[in-house]
């Protein structure tokens, strides 16, 4: 493909600016690496509600002891 050769073509009807602006705009969307998804850290506020520093134990009784002080 030369430089001057386009990437794509219109080959039936005829599009305004907004809708090919809408088209290039989608191929160069599609057309990047997806990017990995960052972690999201929990908010101060999801924290606030979570026990500190002990992770609750699994098994009989667990539930109970989740909610008595520590």
């Amino acid at each position: 493909m030369s430089a001057e050769e386009p990437l794509f073509r219109v080959v039936r009807g005829v599009p305004t600016a907004e809708e090919l602006a809408a088209l290039v705009g989608a191929i160069v969307v599609r057309s990047r690496p997806a990017a990995a998804p960052s972690p999201v850290a929990a908010s101060a506020w999801a924290r606030s509600g979570r026990p500190a520093g002990t992770a609750l134990a699994a098994g009989p009784g667990g539930w109970r002891s989740a909610g008595l002080p520590r």
